[in-house]
């Protein structure tokens, strides 16, 4: 075949062809829905206090499985499990203001109901629905007990050696 008639068939020595450019997508299709539900979220919600049955509690642990460990502010640690529609969509972490159902025939576990924002914690504290010895913006509550054996971390030295002796 010659040259002419391979560049009729859209190839040529020379002749580099480039793919076809598929367009970016802009949309919020898929996954990018899951993410961008989240970015208009700017909006004051109203405070919502306790009522008879619930309880303000203090996550220590998260448990996976949709469980967590928390502390309640009458004084009893409760294994709690996050309902169906917080789950994958409300992100709680240790150290985080969460309201608990509690339940008329467990009284060691409990259900997360709502999750305080940072500023309705505060608000809370402030309102003096939350005791003093709670406290905010620090993470995990609780001491450190190393329970699992692992290396915290916190004990770990490293010293200069010279890498030829070894």
């Amino acid at each position: 075949p010659s040259a002419a008639a391979e560049a009729r068939k859209g190839w040529a020595p020379g002749l580099a062809l480039r793919p076809a450019r598929m367009p970016k997508n802009k949309g919020k299709g898929g996954k990018n829905r899951k993410r961008g539900k989240n970015e208009a979220d700017d909006d004051k919600r109203e405070l919502v206090f306790k009522e008879d049955g619930q309880e303000y509690a203090q996550v220590l642990r998260m448990l996976g499985n949709g469980r967590l460990e928390a502390a309640c502010v009458d004084g009893v640690r409760r294994l709690c499990h996050i309902r169906g529609k917080m789950h994958k969509k409300v992100w709680i972490a240790a150290g985080d203001i969460v309201l608990v159902g509690l339940r008329d025939y467990q009284d060691d576990k409990a259900d997360v109901i709502l999750k305080y924002m940072s500023d309705e914690a505060r608000l809370l504290k402030a309102y003096g629905e939350l005791p003093d010895n709670i406290r905010l913006n620090e993470g995990i509550a609780v001491e450190d007990d190393d329970e699992e054996g692992g290396a915290g971390g916190a004990n770990v030295v490293f010293e200069e050696e010279d890498i030829d002796r070894i």
